[in-house]
């Protein structure tokens, strides 16, 4: 349960978009990677960017006392551990998904309209290249720390054909391999996006243990033949009848006694708890025309319908890490 609210706690709730907003922008203009090798002046950052002076300094100042930079004789520089997890080179950086929030920022700057009149548009962040990688980096920065932990979860068991159905750019897939020895993989998702995956793969020394199959689930079959079909993070932007079709098809891609395991936000009956989940459904209600978050209800219902059976709930999970399963007679 939440804290008990208090006036200086809303105050506090409705200015939090200021910090956030000085963290976005200082992303957004790649300073952390600008101020990470050596101290500059605000003088020298300003014509680097380049950027107004005076703006400059005060960003650079907020990012200080924020504890983002260090400042020391009017120098500032980007330090550990801040240049750790925000460089562009790291593998287990977070840039990726402080840009993606970036991203959100627009979308969620259209709630009020879209509470009173509904949604404008359904823009995704597959419509162009840049938010596309920016989109795919910050899936696999949510993931990697959990994947492990998600694949003990889920126990492969003596599963040795994964079908990992929206792979990404295959951080599930390359969790699930390292568990498993025995079994191979085949990835399935946009071409673009199999080519990130490509070089992921090819870099955890996966590829050959893996088929990248390039696809649209929304409107392709997906290739058959496997015994446990991993869906992560995917039911959410999807309305229940496209669950419906979507589960379809996992279920004709698995052979009898395979396994369908869905992870994502799931929702307590009545909707409230988790509260992660609940403030996905609004990015739900600003990104999709259909998606929002699921019961275990919700989702037994249409796994029953789609063929399946043995339904059950893994784990609730509070950080879209809810595991639910089910198995094709």
């Amino acid at each position: 349960m939440p804290d008990p609210l208090t006036s200086q706690s809303v105050l506090s709730l409705s200015r939090n978009f200021m910090e956030s907003r000085i963290l976005l922008t200082a992303a957004e203009l790649n300073l952390f990677a600008l101020l990470a090798p050596r101290p500059l002046t605000a003088e020298e950052a300003a014509r680097r960017l380049p950027g107004n002076l005076r703006a400059v300094t005060i960003l650079l100042d907020a990012l200080a006392a924020m504890g983002f930079l260090g400042k020391n004789e009017g120098r500032y520089q980007c330090l550990p551990p801040a240049s750790h997890f925000l460089s562009p080179d790291r593998p287990d950086s977070v840039l990726p998904m402080v840009l993606h929030a970036a991203h959100l920022w627009e979308r969620w700057s259209h709630l009020t309209e879209t509470v009173g009149s509904g949604p404008r548009s359904f823009e995704t962040p597959h419509q162009d290249e840049e938010r596309l990688r920016s989109f795919i980096g910050a899936m696999h920065a949510i993931a990697a720390p959990m994947a492990s932990r998600v694949v003990g979860m889920v126990d492969p068991g003596k599963a040795r054909a994964l079908l990992d159905v929206g792979g990404a750019s295959g951080t599930y897939t390359i969790a699930f391999l390292l568990a498993a020895p025995e079994m191979k993989a085949t990835l399935f998702d946009r071409p673009p996006v199999i080519e990130m995956a490509r070089k992921r793969l090819q870099e955890a020394g996966m590829l050959e243990r893996t088929a990248l199959v390039a696809g649209d689930f929304y409107s392709d079959n997906l290739p058959a033949g496997h015994d446990l079909a991993f869906l992560s993070a995917i039911i959410h932007q999807n309305s229940p009848e496209q669950n419906l079709r979507l589960y379809k098809k996992i279920f004709r891609s698995l052979n009898p006694g395979g396994r369908i395991v869905i992870r994502d936000h799931i929702m307590d009956p009545d909707r409230t708890e988790p509260l992660s989940g609940a403030v996905f459904a609004v990015n739900m209600l600003l990104a999709t025309e259909g998606g929002n978050t699921y019961t275990f209800e919700e989702i037994q219902r249409d796994l029953l319908e789609a063929g399946f059976g043995r339904i059950r709930l893994i784990q609730k999970g509070e950080h879209m890490d809810g595991l639910a399963e089910g198995f094709k007679p």
